[in-house]
C-alpha cells in the first residue's frame, strides 16, 4: 500500500495530494508533550509507553520469553467501527527537510480492536524513532466519511527511555509461563535427589516464582518406580514432594497455595523392568496455574 501525503503534523512533514478535496484530522505530540517511559514488572515484562494527546497511547511491549518477541499495540481511546488497514510511514521532522518519507508496512484496523503490528514492524518503528524520525499512521477514519486521520509518534525525548527500555529487555526471563507451567522432572534410584537436569528445570521454576505474584495454585505429584517395597516407596515420594514444597516456600510462595502429595509405585508411565522405564516412574509433576 503506497502513499504520497504532504503537509504538517505537529512539526513533521508529511506528503499529500488530495489535500484540496479531503480533510485531515492530525495526532501527534507537540516537543514540549513528547514523553516516553518505561514500565516493567519484575523479570517478566516491559514496555516502552508513549502518550499521543486526545487519540491515545503507542505501546511496545516485549514479555519474557526464549526469543524475547516485540509487539506494537496502539490504545485507541476510540476503537475502529469497521475493518481497513491503516498505512504506516517513516516521516522526517520539519527541521530535516528535503529526507524522503518512507513506507514501513500497513496496519490491519479490525472492529472494536486496538491495532496491532509484529515484531518486524515493531522493531524498525524503533529504529526509525531512533534516527529522529516520525513513525505516522494514515487511515479513513470511519466516523466521518471525509476526513482522514493522520496519527504521528514522536521522537522527542526517545532515546534515554528507548536505552532503559532495551535494557530491561535484556534482563528478562529467558523463558515464559508457559514454558514451566507443566513439568515432569526426574530422581535419582533410591534418592531424594534430582536429577541434574531436573535440578537446572527446578532452579529455573524457582527463579520465575520469584518474579510472579499472580501465581494462584501449584500442586506437586511425586511418584516412585516399583522397587523397594511399597511403604519405603510411599514414604519416599512423600519426602520429595515435600522437599519441593519447601523449596518453594523460599521462593516467596504462600504455602497455602502449595498442593503437595507423594504416591509411591501408583500411576506408572513406563515399564518398570527396564533401566530406562524405572528412570521415567521415578519422577515429580509440577503444574502453576495463575490468578
Amino acid at each position: 500500500m503506497k502513499y504520497s501525503w504532504l503537509f504538517l503534523v505537529s512539526g513533521v512533514s508529511i506528503a499529500s495530494s488530495f489535500f484540496a478535496t479531503a480533510s485531515m484530522r492530525q495526532y501527534a505530540a507537540t516537543a514540549d508533550t513528547s514523553h516516553w517511559t518505561v514500565n516493567k514488572v519484575n523479570r517478566l515484562s516491559c514496555s516502552l509507553q508513549h502518550e499521543v494527546p486526545y487519540y491515545g497511547d503507542a505501546l511496545f511491549s516485549v514479555k519474557a520469553s526464549k526469543n524475547k518477541d516485540l509487539t506494537f499495540n496502539f490504545d485507541m481511546m476510540v476503537r475502529p467501527e469497521s475493518y481497513d488497514f491503516a498505512g504506516v510511514q517513516s516521516v522526517p521532522p520539519s527541521w530535516r527537510a528535503g529526507k524522503p518519507v518512507r513506507d514501513l508496512t500497513s496496519m490491519k484496523l479490525l472492529k472494536k480492536f486496538d491495532g496491532e503490528l509484529g515484531n518486524d514492524s515493531a522493531w524498525e518503528m524503533l529504529t526509525e524513532l531512533e534516527k529522529g524520525y516520525f513513525p505516522t499512521f494514515y487511515y479513513k477514519d470511519w466516523a466521518n466519511k471525509v476526513d482522514y486521520i493522520s496519527v504521528a509518534l514522536s521522537s522527542v525525548n526517545f532515546k534515554q527511555a528507548y536505552w532503559a527500555f532495551l535494557q530491561c529487555r535484556d534482563m528478562l526471563l529467558p523463558y515464559s509461563f508457559e514454558d514451566i507451567a507443566f513439568t515432569v522432572m526426574n530422581y535419582k534410584k533410591n534418592s531424594s535427589e534430582l536429577t541434574r537436569e531436573s535440578r537446572k528445570r527446578l532452579e529455573m521454576i524457582g527463579e520465575y516464582l520469584k518474579n510472579d505474584p499472580e501465581i494462584a495454585m501449584i500442586e506437586i505429584a511425586a511418584y516412585t518406580d516399583s522397587y523397594g517395597g511399597r511403604a519405603i516407596n510411599m514414604e519416599l515420594s512423600q519426602r520429595r514432594a515435600k522437599a519441593i514444597k519447601e523449596y518453594m516456600v523460599s521462593m516467596g510462595v504462600d504455602e497455602s497455595r502449595i498442593l503437595a502429595d507423594g504416591f509411591g509405585e501408583k500411576r506408572h508411565i513406563a515399564d518398570n523392568d527396564t533401566v530406562i522405564g524405572r528412570e521415567k516412574n521415578r519422577r515429580v509433576v509440577i503444574q502453576l496455574a495463575r490468578q
